[in-house]
């Protein structure tokens, strides 16, 4: 079995639109959420949200190209941009060899809603627009990515909830492993327009501690309320060591485990034996024990069961060891379908800049997080590897684990 590699890493979203600004806001403890009025007017219980602003894309590509991009897809290739660069791979590389392309995503809300507006408003189907079709499927972002940068490798959309960003970059690492591929585009995008997130504020899943936004998401606090969606891009490059060696790129991790796992009963509870089977399953992969693990980077959303679930699991998995562990939703918000990408992708930050991100927001444990050593405030540390949670919808489970590369 291959060694697989991260060569490239790249992110836009609520805490930054590069990977300084956002290592910055990680380190600062900084929040990307805001209060939104136009959520409110909508009539959305729930007016927080994290920020992301939409980027103009008419510098990069042409009036075709962006045709069918959804919002989260603009996201995403500003993120592939970064990637890429950072990895040393251009466009000649790309069209001399079969890099594919395996991206998170579970929703495009905006564009059917105004693609069907507009046919009950004229009684037209031309009317939508030649682009509607591509915006509105599924596979929105990895069909505009791979026909953008001319890809010939792997190709197709990862839905899984809100570890579909997760499970990306854990079959991107099966698929090399086994020889399959070389190159992998992996990653995962969250629309964030305020089409896409009423049924969840329906089900009364949002926080609604307006007054003080940056306050707000609470992960493993005894007072949390409920998460804040927020959204964006980020992708994660893959490659097996011998093509990343081949090529010169810089090496900025490995991809040592996944782990996956179904809970096979309640559609939108969690539990904690599937979570630990996940868990499990990853460290058996790395052929690592709980204490080899430096720091836990956990899915941990702000709500009462989720997060006391997920605490339940990691407090049985890891019992004796004190790993700090902490949540950067509590800066970002949920980042849903992004979320299991963006968050290797600030994994890799504090590893290559040695600190723990904290768990804003954390003042009060209760009786599961108390058992669990949570970083409340940013602390200055080496970390070697790294394992990160996602779990979504549906009772699927994903965990992945990194490490500092070595030779």
């Amino acid at each position: 079995m291959r060694r697989v590699v991260i060569t490239g890493i790249g992110i836009y979203s609520c805490l930054g639109k590069n990977l300084d600004e956002v290592r910055d806001s990680l380190f600062k403890g900084k929040s990307g959420i805001i209060l939104s009025q136009e959520r409110k007017e909508f009539g959305y219980r729930s007016g927080l949200t994290g920020h992301v602003e939409e980027p103009d894309l008419k510098n990069y590509l042409s009036r075709r190209q962006r045709l069918g991009m959804a919002e989260q897809v603009k996201y995403a290739y500003l993120a592939t941009l970064e990637a890429l660069e950072q990895a040393k791979i251009d466009q000649d590389y790309i069209d001399a060899n079969e890099v594919g392309i395996l991206y998170g995503n579970d929703s495009c809300v905006q564009p059917v809603i105004e693609a069907i507006d507009t046919i009950r408003e004229k009684k037209d189907t031309t009317l939508v627009g030649s682009g509607s079709i591509f915006q509105s499927m599924n596979c929105t972002t990895t069909m505009n990515l791979s026909t953008i940068f001319r890809l010939k490798g792997v190709n197709f959309t990862i839905s899984a909830a809100c570890a579909s960003g997760s499970h990306s970059i854990g079959m991107g690492y099966f698929l090399i492993q086994q020889g399959w591929q070389d190159t992998i585009i992996c990653g995962g995008a969250q629309e964030l327009n305020v089409y896409s997130f009423g049924n969840f504020d329906g089900l009364g899943a949002f926080s609604i501690h307006e007054s003080d936004p940056a306050s707000a998401s609470r992960p493993f606090d005894r007072d949390r309320d409920g998460l804040i969606p927020s959204g964006g891009g980020a992708t994660v490059i893959l490659e097996s060591y011998e093509s990343a060696v081949k090529r010169g790129a810089p090496i900025l991790a490995e991809v040592v485990g996944y782990g996956f796992s179904s809970n096979g009963e309640h559609i939108s509870n969690p539990n904690k034996d599937g979570q630990i089977r996940s868990l499990e399953m990853a460290l058996r992969q790395g052929n690592l024990t709980p204490k080899d693990i430096d720091y836990i980077n956990a899915h941990a959303t702000s709500t009462q069961v989720g997060d006391y679930f997920e605490a339940q699991a990691l407090g049985e998995t890891f019992d004796g060891c004190n790993t700090p562990v902490s949540s950067t939703k509590s800066m970002t918000g949920h980042e849903c379908w992004m979320a299991g990408a963006s968050e290797i992708v600030y994994s890799l930050l504090m590893m290559q800049n040695d600190f723990i991100a904290p768990n804003i927001n954390f003042a009060n444990p209760d009786e599961a997080s108390e058992k669990l050593n949570i970083i409340a405030e940013t602390k200055e540390q080496k970390l070697d590897t790294i394992l990160s949670n996602s779990f979504g919808f549906g009772g699927t489970n994903s965990t992945l684990i990194i490490k500092r590369f070595k030779p």
